[in-house]
């Protein structure tokens, strides 16, 4: 399998391997452009094994914007001495990240935040998101909401827990936590993200207003919601708009 030798961490990656690292790495310092990272805090990331079991994460106590691709933790949920080594992952990341990739197929990319407005949404006793715009209407019916907050994710029960609470969805609104957003891709996740974090900007100012919301009906909601289904190749364009942004400004996240 061809290989691609990193002068940084003077590893040599699988080409496919390297790549997703890149795109991960990208993930997360653009994270920090629209203020969703949190101090130290919050995880993305991905799959390279075919079983989901063997997967890439960012680095325990990191800032996203100091994160590099040859930084990446390569872990394995099956590795029994994983909390051991020098540089094990957050306990909190381990649990939620290790579990949802092991248990859930699709999740192949599963980025984990707190950003403002989501989690704004999933402090209320109703955190759905109601259609009454285009990008609300978005996430009709698609995504899971768990309100058993089980306070710190940090043992693998709560992990289970989490990755049962997902069930088929790509989407989980988590009561009085945040949120976590699966896809196939980096790309595809990351412009998911982006979609739901605006989308709940407009839920949370819209009931500032104190006004009743004007709710679209089930049938209209959902033919937006399909209609967004048709642009698939979108979250690849706006994914690698962003990244060429990154190349101009720092392109470190490469190495």
């Amino acid at each position: 399998m061809p290989s691609v030798a990193n002068r940084t961490s003077g590893k040599d990656y699988a080409v496919d391997e390297w790549a997703l690292r890149v795109d991960l790495a990208a993930a997360l310092r653009l994270a920090v452009e629209h203020h969703w990272h949190e101090s130290v805090a919050n995880h993305f990331s991905a799959v390279v094994s075919e079983d989901g079991k063997t997967f890439l994460l960012n680095p325990r106590w990191q800032h996203f914007s100091t994160v590099r691709a040859s930084g990446l933790l390569l872990l394995n949920v099956d590795d029994p001495d994983v909390m051991k080594r020098e540089d094990a992952p957050d306990p909190s990341a381990w649990c939620i990240h290790g579990a949802i990739h092991a248990a859930v197929p699709h999740a192949r990319v599963l980025l984990h935040c707190h950003p403002p407005y989501a989690t704004t949404l999933c402090g209320l006793k109703d955190p759905s998101m109601k259609p009454i715009d285009q990008n609300t209407a978005r996430f009709h019916n698609r995504m899971a909401i768990d309100l058993n907050f089980g306070g710190l994710a940090d043992d693998r029960a709560e992990g289970d827990r989490l990755a049962r609470a997902f069930g088929n969805h790509s989407i989980m609104m988590m009561g009085n936590h945040g949120v976590s957003v699966t896809g196939d891709t980096v790309a595809q996740a990351f412009d998911t993200l982006y979609y739901l974090e605006r989308a709940a900007k407009t839920m949370v100012l819209a009931y500032s207003t104190g006004e009743p919301l004007n709710v679209m009906s089930d049938e209209m909601a959902e033919g937006v919601a399909r209609g967004w289904e048709d642009y698939p190749s979108m979250a690849s364009a706006h994914f690698e708009q962003l990244k060429s942004l990154l190349d101009r400004t720092d392109p470190s996240y490469r190495e």
